[in-house]
C-alpha cells in the first residue's frame, strides 16, 4: 500500500524509541525514566481537574504553566514556549528555525532524533565528531551553519559542557540559532537559561519527563528571546492549537511548585549514580563522567551485546546502541536502590 505514500515518506528513517517491554517483573533500566514517582501534588492536581470541565478545550497557550516556568527561571512568559514533550518542541524548532539552506550542526554521537528531524524537514546536516574522550568540541561549531543543536549533558554519553563552553558556541554563531537541549541538565549540569537575555540567538529546551518524573504526561518547553518564541507559536498554531491538555497543564504546574520533592528525588538519583559508577569501575568497566540520570559504560574484556543479552536473561534491561564508536557501551538508567543492586548482582554473575 506504500503507493499511496507521499514520495518523501519512503526516504524517512524514523526514530526508534527504547523498548517498553510487556513482560512482568523486569528491571527496566533502558529508557531513562525516573525511578521515583512525581510529586504527590501532581496526582492531587490532576484528580481535582477530573470534572465536567473536561468537555471544554484546554487553554490554548497554557498560560498558567508558562507563568510557572517563567517564575521558576526568572524570565517572562513571552520567553517561554510549551509543547507535548520536548520532542514536539524540537520538531517545531527544526521546522521553524533551521530551514535556511545551510547545514545544521550537531554532535556525531548524540540524540538520534536530530537526524530524523533533518530527514523529515529536508534539512542538510553536518555532524561534528566528539573527541576521543567523547566530549563535544566547541571549536568545531565555529563554521557556517543554518543552526546548531546539542544536548547538554549529551545523550547517550552523559558528558556535559560547562556554561562557559556553551556560551562560546553561542557567541561563535551570532547569525544562527543555537539550541541547547537540556533534557538531563537537572542531574548535574548548569542550565543555559541564565544566558538567554544576553543572546537573542539562544534557545534552551527542557522536559518534565526526567527530573520531574512526568514522562507519562508529555510536557516540554523552550526558553529564549520572544522573537524565537513567536516563530514556534506560529508553527504550533498552524499545526495543533491545543497542544497540552487540561491534565498535563495542571500536573506540570504542580510539579514545578513542589520544589522540595524535586530536590529530594533529584539528589537521590545523583547519589545513586555516583555509587553505581564506583561499583561498575570495580567490576572492570570504564564509565564516562555523567551529569545525567544514566551512565555510559563499557567493559574492557566483555562484548557489550553479550552483556546486554545476559542481563536480559536475568530480567534486567539496559540500552545497547549498535552504532560506530559506541557499540561496546551500555547505557544504564539509574534505578532505585533495589534496582541498582539487582543490576550489579546480575553483572557479577555474568563476569
Amino acid at each position: 500500500m506504500s503507493r499511496f505514500w507521499s514520495p518523501f515518506v519512503k526516504q524517512l528513517v524514523p526514530y526508534v524509541p527504547g523498548e517498553q517491554p510487556k513482560v512482568e517483573n523486569l528491571i527496566k533500566l533502558n529508557t531513562n525514566e525516573n525511578p521515583y514517582g512525581p510529586s504527590p501534588r501532581v496526582a492531587e492536581a490532576i484528580q481535582a481537574e477530573l470534572n465536567d470541565s473536561l468537555r471544554l478545550y484546554p487553554a490554548p497557550n497554557a498560560d498558567a504553566l508558562k507563568a510557572e516556568i517563567a517564575d521558576y527561571y526568572g524570565v517572562t512568559s513571552a520567553q517561554v514556549f510549551v509543547g507535548n514533550g520536548s520532542d514536539e518542541v524540537l520538531a517545531h524548532i527544526f521546522h521553524g528555525l533551521f530551514q535556511h539552506g545551510k547545514p545544521v550542526l550537531y554532535p556525531d554521537i548524540t540524540y538520534s532524533f536530530y537526524p530524523v528531524y533533518c530527514g523529515l524537514y529536508g534539512i542538510e546536516s553536518a555532524p561534528q565528531p566528539l573527541d576521543d574522550n567523547f566530549r563535544l568540541v566547541p571549536t568545531h561549531y565555529q563554521q557556517a551553519n543554518g543552526g546548531i543543536i546539542f544536548p547538554n549533558p549529551n545523550a547517550p554519553t552523559g558528558v556535559g559542557l560547562s556554561l562557559a563552553e556553551v556560551e562560546a558556541i553561542v557567541q561563535g554563531s551570532p547569525d544562527s540559532v543555537v539550541v541547547v537541549d537540556e533534557a538531563y541538565v537537572d542531574f548535574g549540569g548548569e542550565t543555559a537559561i541564565a544566558l538567554v537575555d544576553r543572546y537573542p540567538n539562544l534557545l534552551v529546551t527542557q522536559t518534565l519527563s526526567k527530573s520531574r518524573s512526568l514522562a507519562g504526561l508529555r510536557v516540554g518547553f523552550a526558553v529564549g528571546h520572544p522573537d524565537l518564541i513567536e516563530a514556534l507559536e506560529r508553527i504550533k498554531n498552524s499545526f495543533n492549537s491545543y497542544p497540552l491538555d487540561r491534565l498535563a497543564i495542571v500536573g506540570a504546574v504542580a510539579a514545578f511548585q513542589d520544589r522540595d520533592w524535586f530536590a529530594q528525588t533529584r539528589n537521590a538519583v545523583i547519589n545513586s549514580r555516583e555509587k553505581l559508577s564506583a561499583a561498575l569501575l570495580e567490576l572492570g568497566f570504564e564509565v564516562l563522567p555523567s551529569q545525567a540520570n544514566f551512565v555510559f559504560a563499557r567493559h574492557g574484556q566483555r562484548d557489550a551485546a553479550e552483556l546486554a543479552q545476559g542481563l536480559r536473561e536475568q530480567k534486567v534491561i539496559v540500552r545497547h546502541f549498535k552504532l560506530p564508536r559506541i557499540d561496546q557501551f551500555l547505557r544504564i538508567t539509574i534505578g532505585n536502590e533495589a534496582q541498582n543492586k539487582a543490576l550489579l548482582s546480575a553483572l557479577k554473575n555474568l563476569l
